[in-house]
């Protein structure tokens, strides 16, 4: 009599090679002998919806010229139109970043030039302060030596 590993190799690997046998997909044409026809109900096209952004608004197309400028990416002033000249300076910065260089400006790229999100107005920075962090010599000394144990810095 075989032994109980060697019963369940088998019983396994007999289970691993049936069951393609019972995955395969047959075709089997219609019993009353009619083909299936597709019926079109209207003639109309569907038209297409173009959906997202399109195009970048002349004023932000003028604040990321400004930051390109400050950043020295681009030259002159900033007109508000997404031309050639914009679209080669991004490219450029984000390509000195990293970054995808496709036309459309990277986030990342939007916030390192200093042009994320503004979240001041958002319901919960109301109460909220985005100053700096106080000064070291405000942290009472054996907080700040339990931080610097925890750190590991002086080992």
């Amino acid at each position: 009599m075989l032994s109980f590993r060697a019963s369940l190799a088998l019983v396994l690997s007999t289970a691993l090679f049936a069951l393609p046998a019972f995955a395969t997909h047959s075709h089997r044409a219609p019993a009353s002998g009619h083909t299936h026809k597709t019926h079109k109900t209207s003639k109309k096209k569907k038209s297409h919806r173009v959906r997202g952004q399109q195009a970048i608004e002349s004023a932000r197309v003028t604040e990321i010229q400004q930051a390109l400028i400050r950043e020295h990416y681009m030259s002159g002033d900033a007109t508000g139109n997404w031309d050639s000249s914009t679209q080669d300076a991004m490219r450029k910065f984000q390509a000195d970043q990293g970054w995808q260089t496709k036309l459309t400006p990277d986030s990342r790229a939007l916030k390192k030039l200093g042009l994320g999100p503004d979240y001041s107005e958002a319901i919960n920075a109301k109460d909220s302060s985005f100053n700096d962090p106080p000064p070291i010599s405000t942290i009472p000394s054996t907080q700040a030596a339990g931080f610097t144990a925890a750190s590991g810095a002086n080992r």
